[in-house]
């Protein structure tokens, strides 16, 4: 159906092919997953199959690319839309229309199908995506991961008999992903639809894979085999892979299911080393010192009032910007359930409140007939990660904008620094607070990298190549001379959290920040951010990242429709959540591990 022969694509402008000899094939009614780190080209080999490379993006194109006979050298796009729906990494620029139910009607229009086969369709793709509750809703008014199913379902639609889709799921809440790639395997199953998707998420997509093709590095040839196959040499693989290599099984296991039947040799060793007690890396601190440890405030609070607010007892006062440090002091906890070096990486600190950073009170947010918040409660003090989580539209996004001033509250307040967001300056905002937005290109405005970070230097009043210098321990590999337009989604991102970091604010706040990133640049911003908690930066991430928040979040808030349901110490969360429990929390139930870092610290 998909056929590459000795593929190349070179960029105006580029010394070097961004993709080269790209040669496989994906037959009629197969799932194929394309994988690789950030920047490798994923994007330009979607682009071939539904003609934009070359004739929308320029370059050129060596080789041959052929869709269900169709050459897209010789076939514009137009010329393959009957054949093939594409969906890019951003969604806003997919769609053409005002309001979903019109805009899951725009393609069958275009084609030319008869009104009542696009109502049947409307209808069916509405319940497929869950998307029957929003059907007359402007798209404007859409969450993130609201306008993703959407481009989804709006090229569903009109049948095609080939889907190229590039980050899918990277919007979607857990539960809504699901649902989505259960659609997907239907579509393949059901009706051989053929299907070629790039995502970094690896542990949402990997066991619905037919085969997959790995671009290792940037002009290497791309490696294809069976999903087994690849993990075993792929430099980007799952938490449940990784278990498996730490663990030394064979063959890898690809899902949760088989992992689990492998696991209770694993949970034996671990039960004996938490039970053992042994308190060597219980005194990891809180500044982040010993990199491989996790730096959460896992174990419950002893103040009822503390654990009421969901915030670790007595957070750390010492971590502000002036000293640049927090302390964590070991802590006996008698309940042998927590891993031994999690029992005592609780943040406190002497003084009997640390001064908030951030405070809302009884939040109320309404757009038009649409509350988006209601009633919402939250503090967040110096050195804290908080990560908020919950379904797509749950209120996440809105509750970052009344924090940076963008959302004027309908009732409640709002206060960060001691000030009201919204009516503070943006000259003096920054100094306060940050956002990193899901559309990263909405604070890139320069023609260069060089340029974006000479203006945020400029904008913070910092030293000249502060944020270069961030940019680079993000993607090493980004040149001063590359436009802002040409990075990958996740090279964006990164760029923009650069921009932000800049101004040092006393609070952070990030929308999906690893939306479009491999795990290597997932864990670099990792290292970043545990560095700002350390030196005394709150956090707040609005995130579908399970693994995550567990990774580096003291706490999780969940929201639904505008309300905060649970708020409390990361472990107690996402451990008894079927939804948000991260893969190896779901292997190596019952015991409480979160991340393979805690394993391996654990077994070393």
């Amino acid at each position: 159906m998909i056929r590459f022969e000795k593929v190349a694509v070179t960029y105006e402008g580029a010394a070097e092919p961004t993709v080269r000899d790209v040669d496989f094939e994906v037959p009629e009614g197969e799932l194929v997953l394309l994988v690789g780190p950030s920047g490798v080209g994923k994007s330009t080999v979607l682009n071939a199959v539904c003609g934009l490379v070359p004739h929308f993006t320029g370059g050129t194109l060596s080789g041959r690319v052929t869709v269900a006979g169709r050459d897209t050298r010789t076939h514009r796009p137009r010329e393959l839309a009957d054949v093939v729906g594409t969906v890019g990494q951003d969604p806003l620029a997919h769609f053409v229309t005002d309001t979903v139910e019109d805009e899951l009607a725009y393609g069958m229009e275009s084609l030319g199908l008869a009104p009542e086969v696009m109502r049947r369709r409307v209808e069916e793709t509405l319940d497929l995506l869950g998307l029957a509750d929003l059907r007359d809703r402007p798209i404007a008014t859409l969450s993130g991961g609201q306008r993703q199913r959407v481009a989804i379902g709006s090229v569903l639609t009109p049948h095609p008999r080939v889907l190229v889709l590039d980050e899918p799921t990277s919007a979607l809440d857990p539960a809504a992903a699901e649902e989505v790639l259960a659609v997907l395997q239907r579509l393949v199953h059901d009706l051989g639809t053929t299907v070629l998707l790039a995502e970094h998420r690896l542990e949402r997509v990997i066991q619905y894979a037919d085969r997959v093709v790995l671009l290792p590095a940037p002009g290497e040839p791309p490696l294809t085999g069976t999903p087994a196959e690849i993990m075993a040499v792929s430099p980007v693989y799952p938490p449940v892979v990784e278990l498996g290599r730490l663990a030394d099984w064979s063959p890898l296991p690809l899902t949760v299911r088989d992992a689990r039947r492998r696991a209770p040799a694993l949970r034996e060793r671990l039960a004996g080393v938490a039970s053992a007690g042994v308190d060597g890396p219980a005194t990891a601190g809180a500044d982040g010192s010993d990199a491989s440890t996790p730096n959460r405030a896992d174990a419950p609070p002893s103040n009822p009032a503390s654990a009421a607010e969901g915030r670790p007892d007595g957070a750390a006062t010492s971590a502000s910007r002036h000293t640049g440090r927090a302390t964590a002091r070991p802590r006996p906890v008698s309940a042998p359930a927590l891993p031994f070096f999690r029992r005592s990486l609780r943040r406190t600190d002497d003084s009997p409140a640390a001064p908030c950073v951030a405070e809302v009170h009884d939040l109320v947010v309404r757009r038009g007939r649409i509350r988006a918040l209601s009633g919402v409660n939250l503090t967040v003090r110096p050195g804290e990660t908080v990560a908020l989580m919950g379904r797509n539209g749950a209120g996440k996004s809105t509750l970052l904008g009344s924090l940076v001033g963008l959302v004027e509250p309908t009732a409640g307040s709002v206060r960060v620094g001691g000030a009201v967001p919204h009516r503070v300056s943006p000259r003096e905002l920054v100094q306060r607070v940050g956002l990193v937005p899901q559309e990263p290109r909405d604070l890139l405005y320069a023609d260069t990298v060089a340029a974006e970070c000479a203006a945020a230097d400029r904008d913070a009043g910092a030293e000249p190549g502060t944020c270069r210098a961030l940019v680079s321990g993000l993607l090493p590999d980004i040149t001063d001379d590359t436009h802002p337009r040409d990075l990958s989604e996740g090279q964006r991102l990164a760029l923009a959290l650069a921009v932000v970091l800049t101004a040092r604010p006393p609070l952070l706040l990030l929308d999906e920040p690893t939306r479009g990133l491999d795990y290597a640049a997932k864990a670099r911003l990792v290292t970043v951010l545990r560095g700002l908690a350390a030196e005394g930066h709150a956090i707040v991430l609005a995130t579908h990242d399970v693994e995550l928040a567990a990774e580096i979040a003291h706490r999780v808030v969940l929201l639904a429709d505008g309300e905060v349901i649970a708020d409390g110490p990361t472990a107690d969360i996402v451990v008894s959540s079927p939804s948000f429990a991260p893969q190896v929390t779901k292997i190596l139930a019952p015991q409480p591990w979160l991340t393979v870092t805690e394993v391996r610290r654990a077994l070393a």
